[in-house]
């Protein structure tokens, strides 16, 4: 068993937990609520933590990870319906419910 990832934010976490479930890696989700304990142990101990496990995954799942990461880094989008920044997360505007990506022609 090796540790792939580990984060602060456990949301973030979950997500990669996510993309490695989706591609059929096998893994664990250690210290989801560790952050109780923040004060005996350091902060960075209490971290949630996403191991692996079978080592032979360990390179796959570092890769898949950082292509899930990459997207959530994606620059906000405008809408081209009512002109609004939406987050790059969002398929449809916050504000329009316009779709990101514009209508091809028929």
């Amino acid at each position: 068993m090796k540790l792939v990832y580990t984060h602060p934010t456990g949301i973030l976490v979950a997500q990669a937990r996510a993309a490695l479930e989706l591609a059929d890696i096998q893994c664990l989700l250690r210290n989801e609520y560790a952050s109780g304990a923040i004060g005996e142990l350091a902060p960075i101990d209490a971290w949630p933590e996403l191991w692996v496990a079978d080592d032979k995954d360990l390179e796959r799942a570092k890769q898949l990870i950082a292509e899930s990461r990459a997207v959530v880094q994606e620059p906000d989008w405008k809408c081209g319906r009512c002109g609004s920044d939406s987050p790059a997360t969002f398929e449809l505007c916050w504000h329009c419910a316009g779709d990101r990506r514009p209508q091809e022609s028929l």
